[in-house]
């Protein structure tokens, strides 16, 4: 039987005391570590592919061609980079943080669903319906973000490498650069969630739709000034590529919490108020014909006092 199902029967209503939550926790935690550790196992056997997978794209756009003939056809103007690493054990280092990274992100609908049922038997059942449809919606979002940081790297990497001078070389350090793709994933990921944030402050009564509307002036010069220093490319089709699907959320948001104040609005109309009283029917109506019951005899019958004289007994 399963964990929870357990903890209900033995507990009705969720409740369980603090070193049942202790056990809970602690055996959670351990089937979410188990699984980081299987996958970033998995992961070691294929860490060149995933550097390459992060790395190609960025080497294709700056890197130096590694031929004689292709160095040749370089003009003077021409500036590239070279990526290395530094050290003896640095190899294996970075194999094991890049493993790590990839067991984290690939292990993340193990350990997501360990949290979420950690914490789903004290929610009510609204809640968790909200909360589903939060996470269904912004592991798309983040998705997407870190997808549109994939695209932009490149171009970001080439205009940041022309501000090499003339005759240097430029040598790209792989961990420096894995953690610059990191961060930028993690920065457009999160960034795709701002209107998800927008709608379950709006939910929890917070934000009120009209109010995120009157920021519309604001939310599109602070979107576009975000877009600009994320992407510090000249090219203004890079930034208006990582802006519009933000701008677009953004107003989906406002529409969203809009309907949202609605129906609530909607609902406060039909309830009454605090000093009215409700509509109730006090007309008589027949019940149809009452069906007799036999009273059974609460206690047990005493004897009479006569009885008692008779029989010569006192009591």
């Amino acid at each position: 039987m399963p964990q929870s199902a357990r903890n209900k029967e033995k507990h009705p209503g969720g409740r369980m005391p603090l070193a049942e939550h202790l056990r809970e926790l602690r055996n959670r935690l351990a089937k979410a570590v188990l699984a980081i550790l299987a996958v970033t196992i998995a992961a070691a056997f294929y860490y060149k592919g995933i550097i390459n997978l992060f790395t190609r794209p960025v080497l294709d756009s700056v890197g130096c061609p590694t031929s004689f003939a292709a160095l040749a056809r370089q003009t003077a103007d021409t500036t590239c980079a070279r990526i290395t690493i530094n050290g003896l054990l640095a190899p294996f280092t970075l194999a094991l943080k890049v493993s790590l990274m990839a067991g984290v992100v690939l292990a993340s609908p193990v350990w997501l669903y360990q949290l979420w049922a950690f914490v789903a038997p004290g929610l009510h059942r609204h809640e968790r319906k909200y909360a589903y449809a939060f996470v269904g919606a912004g592991v798309p979002l983040f998705f997407g973000g870190a997808f549109f940081a994939y695209k932009v790297l490149p171009k970001t990497a080439r205009v940041l490498i022309n501000f090499t001078p003339h005759g240097v070389d430029n040598l790209l350090p792989l961990d420096d650069l894995l953690d610059l793709v990191t961060r930028m994933v993690v920065v457009f990921g999160l960034s795709f969630e701002m209107p998800l944030l927008l709608v379950m402050l709006n939910l929890a009564g917070a934000l009120s739709g009209r109010r995120m509307l009157g920021w519309w002036r604001g939310m599109i010069v602070g979107i576009t000034v975000f877009s600009a220093v994320a992407t510090p490319s000249t090219d203004p089709l890079t930034m208006l590529a990582l802006a519009a699907p933000i701008w677009m959320l953004y107003f989906s948001a406002v529409v969203f919490s809009l309907l949202i104040d609605r129906r609530k609005a909607r609902r406060e109309a039909e309830r009454p108020g605090d000093d009215e009283t409700s509509d109730l029917d006090l007309t008589p109506q027949d019940i149809g014909e009452v069906e007799s019951v036999s009273a059974s005899q609460a206690l047990p019958a005493q004897p009479d006092a006569d009885d008692d004289r008779a029989t010569g007994k006192t009591t």
